[in-house]
């Protein structure tokens, strides 16, 4: 009888995630920076309406899947080139999501509707420690909106990062509230989400290490809040914020935790005395009033209201990336002891956002801790 000899194989190197992110100020090493090619006017719905401004709607009902006009993206692409560039000179490693064209309709055996655009990925994706979780967008227009992301996701998973995606809503007429109107200043808060399934937007979010805060909003429910406190489990505490913003949609105009124990909120949407017993050590500092924005066709297209100017980019808890236009909040952030990197992206707002809604931190320098008691 031969004896035979058996080879154990080695073992195999753990992965190292190359998605690790934590907060919003932890050293920023690597982003995903949004597109504005293929940006298609979106299919007119009544979540869509309800949380833009009328020329839009009325804009949705004429021209749905036409892209949009040179007289708009030219500048803002110009901007976003040179935030880019910004980005990589200062050592950040930026990725893109793939050009695609949102004229293309696509449905369910439900609905179908035209795309909307690449510019945020901040909606449509949170990063949560070295996961990325694909959020259930209430928009029909943006169900597929990850997938020019795709090429990046596989790649950080086959890295070693773990990537969830959120139930897929069915986003029927059941979700939407058929006798929802914008509430009226002094009247109760009313959200066009029903309770059907759960629907969140990622941008409704932000990170303070082990403590989440959102706002309940026109794309998040609270079935959306609950879906997300069960899948993170006991390691993480969910606090909601209450905006008094009347079309409620996205946190990071209304409050943004800069660095530990400091928040920017906005004083028209915000209540100081109502914020969660978690920010009581904290120092709340109060956005100035934005500068006004003279040009007339940004007045008329932005889709964001004039608050923009909270929506700035922490390189880490003393250097930030905010408008060059808002002085006011310029000299805000020095007096708090912030060191402001002035930029432009004044011409994105038609698109959805500014600095911190057109990207997306895939990579923080830091340990997960927590910042509040």
């Amino acid at each position: 009888m031969t004896a035979t000899s058996t080879t154990t194989a080695p073992a195999a190197e753990p992965l190292t995630s190359p998605v690790h992110s934590h907060n919003e100020w932890d050293p920023l090493e690597e982003v995903i920076v949004g597109r504005l090619d293929g940006a298609t006017i979106p299919s007119g719905h009544p979540v869509v309406t309800c949380n833009i401004p009328g020329w839009a709607a009325r804009l949705q009902g004429l021209a749905a899947g036409v892209r949009y006009p040179r007289m708009l993206i030219e500048p803002a692409q110009r901007e976003l080139d040179q935030f880019v560039e910004l980005l990589r000179s200062l050592g950040i490693t930026v990725t893109r999501p793939d050009p695609v064209d949102h004229r293309r309709r696509f449905g369910t055996p439900d609905w179908s509707s035209y795309g909307f655009c690449t510019t945020c990925p901040r909606d449509s994706m949170l990063v949560i420690g070295d996961e990325i979780i694909e959020t259930p967008m209430a928009w029909p227009c943006r169900y597929f909106e990850t997938h020019p992301y795709r090429a990046l996701l596989k790649d950080y998973f086959r890295r070693g990062a773990r990537w969830t995606a959120a139930p897929k809503p069915q986003l029927t007429d059941d979700l939407f509230d058929p006798d929802f109107r914008v509430p009226g200043h002094g009247e109760p808060m009313r959200y066009i989400l029903t309770e059907f399934e759960p629907v969140f937007d990622a941008a409704d979010f932000v990170r303070a290490g082990r403590d989440l805060f959102v706002t309940r909003s026109n794309v998040t429910n609270r079935m959306g809040i609950e879906w997300l406190r069960r899948h993170l489990g006991p390691g993480y505490r969910i606090h909601e914020i209450e905006s008094r913003c009347r079309t409620p949609m996205h946190i990071d105009t209304t409050f943004l935790p800069l660095a530990p124990g400091k928040v920017l909120v906005n004083p028209e949407y915000i209540d100081v005395d109502h914020l969660p017993d978690a920010l009581r050590s904290w120092d709340v500092l109060i956005a100035p009033e934005p500068d006004p924005i003279d040009e007339r066709l940004l007045k008329v297209t932005s889709m964001c209201g004039k608050w923009l100017s909270m929506n700035v980019l922490m390189l880490d808890s003393t250097h930030v990336i905010a408008e060059r236009h808002h002085t006011r909040m310029l000299r805000a952030l020095e007096s708090w002891g912030f060191e402001p990197v002035p930029s432009d992206l004044l011409h994105y707002a038609p698109f959805g956002g500014s600095f911190h809604c057109a990207t997306l931190d895939i990579r923080r320098r830091g340990t997960l801790e927590s910042y509040c008691p």
